[in-house]
């Protein structure tokens, strides 16, 4: 069992920025893909981005690349979601992700594990 639980979330004004981190615990961190997916208000769940196990192969949606980016700290059990140039429609809960695969959280087909979420809204 993965344990992940996302913090970082808040309110913040359209172009600024939030880190979103997700600590993880129980199984081996450092041998998971992980990832970030969302979710707005009406809409369907979403990818964002994931990072491999080593922290060597990122993959971003189209909508946050150049803006967001995804890292990881495999001694501290911790990935981050690093995002700026914030648009209205970032808003959103943003989930954690772990799996053994970086195509299961990008196509969202039987992730492993997910976190509770985190609350980003922004503001215009």
């Amino acid at each position: 069992q993965v344990q992940l639980v996302e913090s970082g979330g808040g309110l913040v004004q359209a172009g600024g920025s939030l880190r979103l981190s997700c600590f993880a615990s129980g199984r081996t961190f450092s041998g998971n893909a992980m990832g970030w997916l969302r979710q707005a208000p009406g809409k369907e769940r979403e990818f964002v981005a994931a990072i491999n196990w080593s922290g060597g192969s990122t993959y971003y949606a189209e909508f946050v690349k150049g803006r967001f980016t995804i890292s990881r700290d495999n001694a501290k059990n911790t990935v981050y979601l690093q995002m700026n140039s914030l648009k209205r429609e970032d808003t959103a809960v943003y989930y954690c992700a772990a799996d053994s695969s970086t195509v299961t959280i990008a196509t969202m087909r039987g992730i492993d594990y997910w976190g509770q979420g985190t609350q980003v809204t922004v503001s215009s």
